[in-house]
């Protein structure tokens, strides 16, 4: 320490002196009590430094408690009077943090009970998601895009996996879409069904869940259950067309066939912009 810092510390009052003191003897005090209830010793919070955007920095701090510490989905977080002494922030601080945190999907709160820690979940996601779509149907036709891609690009190793079981259920699906095609009904719950079913068998959680995403987030964004198809007969058979060129393992067949399916909404979405513009602009 040189001379200039000497003396500012000096001057400083003795009463912020020994309260730096005994800050850091409770430091010391408390990092040797913090343990979990099976006597593991855990790594604590960080203080935060900063007051803008607190409740940014209480969401992260958390956030990083959580991977420091490894704790799985289910895991009791340490009371509320516990972390916001760990994070060096008010209650209602650390309360608007968890409140953002509950609404990501990252921690759940049970009342009388505590915080846990939330297993993963694409909803708050797909809720974001098409909110953030709202009703620009061109953002609508770039998320019908990544579906595109994704199934067109991957259709070759459900190819090579798929068994017949798979193959039967895709098929009875289909029926199901008939069925309401005949009817006049709508039959988004097949669809989505439909598509599940065409990569369950690739056993990709990851890639079964991102198709439920873009599916999820198109239909709500698009109300697309509630556009006009004029021929909702030519919707299930572009699905049952998939399901026969799957069976035969006709690879060049099956991305065709996508695409024609594809290609099939994207019309369905033009006729309806059109429409919904027609005497005025958009």
């Amino acid at each position: 320490m040189d001379a200039t810092d000497a003396d500012l510390l000096k001057a400083r009052p003795l009463y912020v002196q020994l309260t730096d003191i005994l800050q850091v003897d409770m430091s010391i005090i408390f990092l040797n009590s913090c343990m979990n209830e099976n006597g593991m010793t855990l790594k604590t919070m960080k203080p935060l430094t900063r007051a803008p955007l607190l409740h940014v920095s209480v969401q992260e701090s958390l956030r990083a408690y959580i991977a420091d510490n490894g704790l799985a989905p289910g895991t009791l977080l340490p009371a509320e009077g516990e972390l916001a002494s760990q994070l060096g922030v008010s209650r209602n601080s650390l309360r608007e943090g968890i409140k953002a945190l509950e609404s990501l999907g990252v921690l759940e709160s049970r009342r009388g009970v505590g915080i846990f820690v939330k297993a993963f979940s694409f909803e708050p996601l797909l809720d974001n998601l098409a909110y953030g779509l709202g009703g620009a149907l061109r953002q609508i036709e770039e998320v019908l895009e990544i579906r595109r891609t994704l199934e067109v690009g991957l259709i070759g190793k459900t190819l090579e996996m798929i068994s017949d079981e798979d193959i039967a259920e895709l098929r009875a699906t289909a029926n199901s879409m008939r069925l309401h095609a005949e009817r006049g009904e709508s039959f988004a719950e097949d669809d989505q069904l439909f598509h599940r079913l065409l990569f369950r068998c690739q056993n990709n959680e990851t890639l079964v869940r991102l198709i439920d995403v873009f599916w999820l987030a198109f239909y709500k964004a698009s109300d697309f259950v509630n556009l006009d198809n004029v021929d909702p007969m030519a919707t299930w058979r572009d699905h049952e067309a998939i399901v026969d060129a799957v069976e035969a393992k006709n690879l060049e067949e099956a991305r065709i066939r996508l695409d024609r399916h594809y290609a099939g909404i994207s019309r369905v979405i033009a006729n309806n912009k059109t429409s919904s513009n027609v005497g005025g602009t958009q």
